[in-house]
C-alpha cells in the first residue's frame, strides 16, 4: 500500500509543471493582448521588442521546470557563441522535449525571446498557445504536395523587411523518429535508397522544402545555421537497445537523467543555396548526425559510448534567472482567480479565446 502509494506520487511529479504552465496561459494571453491594443500606434519594432520580451518570461517559466526542477544534466558538445545571432535551428526530432532543447540553446545566448518554430499545421488549433505562436512569428506548413512555399516564404520575408530578430527552429525529418515505428523508418530508407541517398539508422531521411524556403527568404539577415543533434540518456533497456525518448511528462517526472546536445556552428556562407546541391548538403548534415548517434549508441569501444565525440561541458542554468517568470506569472493568475469577476475573465479568455483564435485562422485561411 505504502509502495504503491510512493510510486503514484513519483508519478504525479508533472502535475505542479502542468498546473502552473496550461494555468498561466490565459494570463500570458492577457497581458500580451493588453501590450498588443495599447502598442497599435507605435512603431512595429517597439512592439516586437516587448513581444519578445514577453516570450522570454513565460519560456523561462517553462525553462524552471524542463531543467531546474527536473534537475536534468545537460552535457554540451562544441562551441555555443555567446552572443545573439539571426539563424535557422536545425535538429533531429524524437521528442516532444525537442522544442523546449531548443528554448534552452537560445537562453544559454539570452536569445529566447527570438525563438520562433516551424510547426506543423494541425497545432494551429492549439487552445490560445496555437494563435499567439503565430503572433509570435511562428509558422505553420502543411506536409509534403500541401506545403504551401509562397505562404511561409511572404511571412519570412515579412519578418526579414522588419529586421525581426529570428532564431528559426526547424525539424527537417517532418515527424519524430521512433525506433518502434518500423514501417516509418523502412519507408524513410526506402526514400533514401530509391534517390541514391545514404540509408540512415537513427534519424529519417530529411525534407528540404522548409529548410530551403527558409534559408533563400533569410540569407541576407542571417549569421549562420546551427546544426543540432540531441540525445536523451537514460533510454537503455539493458539489452543494448534503446527505448522511446521521453515524452513532456516523463521528462517532467525525472526519467531523463542527462540530456547530451552536441551543437556545430555553419556559417551561413558555407551553406549552397541552390535546391539541390542544399539538398544534397542536407543530407550529408543528417549522415554526420546519424554516425553522431551511432557511436553514441552502438560503439564498439565502451569509453566512446552514451557520449559525443569531444570534450562536454556541463551547462547549468541559474534558478535565478527562471525563479521569477513563475513567481510573476503565478502570482498573477493566482491573483486573478482570487475573485469572482477575476474567475470570469479567466475562463472567458480560455473560452472566447480559443474561439477567437480558430476564427482567426479560419479567415486568414
Amino acid at each position: 500500500m505504502l509502495l504503491s502509494l510512493v510510486l503514484h506520487t513519483y508519478s504525479m511529479r508533472y502535475l505542479l509543471p502542468s498546473v502552473l504552465l496550461l494555468g498561466s496561459a490565459p494570463t500570458y494571453l492577457l497581458a500580451w493582448t493588453l501590450w498588443r491594443v495599447l502598442s497599435a500606434l507605435m512603431p512595429a519594432r517597439l512592439y516586437q521588442r516587448v513581444d519578445d520580451r514577453l516570450y522570454c518570461v513565460y519560456q523561462n517559466m517553462v525553462l524552471f521546470f524542463f531543467e531546474n526542477y527536473t534537475g536534468v544534466q545537460i552535457l554540451l558538445y562544441g562551441d555555443l557563441p555567446k552572443n545573439k545571432e539571426n539563424v535557422i535551428y536545425l535538429a533531429n526530432h524524437q521528442s516532444t522535449v525537442d522544442w523546449i532543447v531548443a528554448d534552452m540553446l537560445a537562453a544559454r545566448q539570452d536569445a529566447l525571446g527570438h525563438v520562433r518554430y516551424v510547426l506543423k499545421d494541425k497545432l494551429k488549433w492549439l487552445p490560445l498557445y496555437g494563435f499567439y505562436f503565430a503572433q509570435h512569428g511562428g509558422i505553420y506548413v502543411k506536409r509534403s504536395a500541401k506545403f504551401n512555399d509562397k505562404e511561409m516564404r511572404s511571412k519570412l520575408q515579412s519578418y526579414v523587411n522588419a529586421g525581426t530578430p529570428m532564431y528559426l527552429v526547424i525539424f527537417p525529418e517532418g515527424t519524430r523518429y521512433n525506433a518502434t515505428y518500423t514501417k516509418l523508418l523502412s519507408a524513410s530508407q526506402a526514400f533514401a535508397a530509391q534517390r541514391g541517398l545514404a540509408v540512415l539508422k537513427h534519424v529519417l531521411t530529411p525534407r528540404i522544402k522548409a529548410t530551403h524556403v527558409a534559408f533563400d527568404s533569410m540569407k541576407s539577415h542571417l549569421d549562420a545555421i546551427y546544426d543540432v543533434t540531441v540525445v536523451y540518456e537514460g533510454n537503455e533497456k539493458g539489452s543494448g537497445k534503446y527505448s522511446n525518448p521521453p515524452s513532456m511528462t516523463e521528462f517532467l517526472c525525472k526519467q531523463c537523467p542527462k540530456l547530451h546536445i552536441h551543437f556545430d556552428r555553419i556559417d551561413r556562407n558555407e551553406v549552397p543555396e541552390e535546391q539541390e546541391h542544399m539538398k544534397k548538403w542536407l543530407h550529408e548534415r543528417f549522415e554526420i548526425k546519424d554516425r553522431l548517434l551511432i557511436e553514441f549508441y552502438d560503439s564498439p569501444d565502451p569509453e566512446r559510448r552514451n557520449k559525443f565525440p569531444g570534450k562536454s561541458v556541463h551547462s547549468r542554468l541559474s534558478v535565478k534567472k527562471t525563479l521569477p517568470s513563475v513567481l510573476i506569472l503565478g502570482g498573477l493568475t493566482a491573483v486573478m482567480l482570487m475573485t469572482e469577476s477575476g474567475r470570469k475573465l479567466y475562463m472567458g479568455t480560455w473560452l472566447y479565446g480559443t474561439l477567437l483564435g480558430c476564427l482567426w485562422f479560419v479567415i486568414k485561411a
